[in-house]
């Protein structure tokens, strides 16, 4: 099996993303009130359920990792067949205790073969797991409850077992012909 390239994910906090606060309901009359309500949910509904992928800013684009680390598991493709099996080996790049890269904006300078995930991207790694944010988004899933933009915490993605905290391993010191000893299943919960 060969080893192929990944998406090595790191985005700033969620904090740091230009979102909107929710607008609060109108005060008055028992009818005004109402169309207000009513208006208020239509105008403050988030960016993920209102944009397409393509339509995101950077910073909405960037929000939307939920900060789990599963696109940076090492991936084997046996080349008779083209399976794609992940590893639970994480690239060297990635702090594993934070589930961000350690080098984000030299990543791919450091990383060759880190995939700059893009909305086509989005569209034709079939290696995206069905908790991915970008691919939840994409099949007009909406965001989980353990997503940092729904929970308002970075620490659901990893209370709720979905992130690679408990499990990963750094790549670092594994020779790549040993990469097969650390297969494991693949992530199709969801």
């Amino acid at each position: 099996m060969a080893k192929m390239g990944q998406d090595r994910r790191n985005r700033p906090s969620t904090k740091d993303a230009n979102l909107a606060p929710l607008a609060q309901p109108a005060r008055g009359g028992r009818g005004r009130a109402a169309r207000a309500k009513t208006e208020d949910r239509a105008e403050s509904k988030p960016f993920w359920e209102t944009k397409t992928l393509e339509a995101m800013t950077a910073a909405e684009w960037e929000a939307l990792c939920d900060g789990c680390g599963r696109c940076c598991l090492n991936k084997l493709e046996d080349e008779d067949t083209g399976e794609i099996v992940l590893t639970r080996l994480a690239c060297a790049l990635l702090d594993i205790g934070k589930c961000r890269c350690s080098d984000y904006p030299n990543r791919f300078a450091k990383m060759p073969d880190c995939i700059n995930l893009t909305p086509e991207k989005v569209r034709s790694l079939a290696w995206l797991p069905a908790t991915c944010g970008y691919r939840r988004v994409k099949e007009g899933r909406g965001l989980a409850w353990w997503h940092p933009l729904v929970s308002g915490d970075a620490e659901t993605v990893h209370q709720a077992g979905i992130s690679v905290r408990s499990f990963a391993r750094s790549e670092t010191g594994v020779r790549e012909a040993n990469f097969v000893r650390y297969i494991i299943s693949d992530f199709d919960a969801d």
